[in-house]
């Protein structure tokens, strides 16, 4: 679980609950219509924007965004310098135990794919090929999130457009101008919280784990093709360390 995501969700809807509260109440600020226009508006543009397949994926992109996947870096070296010593003291055939074992499903393909004596270029043809085609999907994915965002922004205005003309067609009764106004500006409210606490702080999310789980792919493919090569177990392990920041770099030969 990613606690810093949850506590900011939780902490921001906190925040304007309370500010809400202390002044007009929290009933002031609900409008089923403008809740309509916004939300109903914008996961209607959202499907005319992706495919259903890309749609389906909705949900389980958020859940990304908050319990994301973990794969402990320092453990993934520990093993692949393993690796590479059992490799280069058996062979390489010798992994085959560990390959099937492996959870990894990116490492399992690479090392399954030495072991049956690939070429090192194909190797890493088919590797970067993966790594091409889901970075994409999850691209596409985290564009949903920021689509999102803009288009609920829209259809705040839009429908604050259509609360002001329905306030101009009653400016003969000033007492209905202040809750025509209000209504009207509720959604704008909405596109705005939706936007800003969801669709953009959620994109920028899970463009950071796009990224992060790319350099883990890299790092693989970097470790698979020494093990193949038949590089030293401390030379694999400082190229690998080498995709860590410095803080970070521990080497289990020190």
């Amino acid at each position: 679980m990613d606690l810093g995501t949850v506590i900011g969700i939780v902490l921001i809807m906190a925040l304007l609950l309370g500010a809400m509260t202390m002044g007009v109440g929290v009933g002031a600020y609900i409008d089923i219509p403008s809740v309509l226009i916004v939300v109903g508006g914008s996961i209607g543009a959202l499907m005319i924007s992706f495919k259903p397949s890309q749609m389906k994926a909705f949900t389980k992109v958020f859940m990304i965004a908050i319990k994301p996947p973990e794969e402990d870096v320092a453990e993934l070296i520990k093993k692949l310098v393993e690796f590479a010593t059992k490799a280069r003291k058996d062979g390489i055939l010798a992994l085959e135990g560990e390959v099937n074992a492996e959870p990894n499903a990116f490492l399992k393909k690479g090392l399954s794919m030495a072991i049956d004596g690939s070429e090192p270029d194909t190797i890493r043809e088919l590797l970067e090929i993966e790594m091409e085609q889901t970075s994409t999907r999850h691209k596409i994915h985290g564009s949903i999130f920021n689509q999102w965002a803009g288009l609920a922004g829209a259809m705040g205005m839009v429908g604050t457009l259509i609360g002001l003309v329905a306030m101009l067609l009653n400016m003969a009764d000033p007492s209905a101008i202040g809750p025509s106004m209000a209504v009207a500006l509720l959604t704008t409210m909405y596109g705005a919280m939706i936007g800003n606490i969801f669709g953009t702080p959620i994109y920028n999310i899970l463009s950071i784990r796009n990224d992060e789980e790319t350099l883990v792919k890299e790092m693989i493919l970097s470790g698979i093709m020494s093990i193949q090569s038949g590089d030293a177990p401390r030379v694999l392990e400082a190229k690998l360390l080498s995709y860590l920041a410095p803080n970070d770099r521990v080497s289990q030969f020190d």
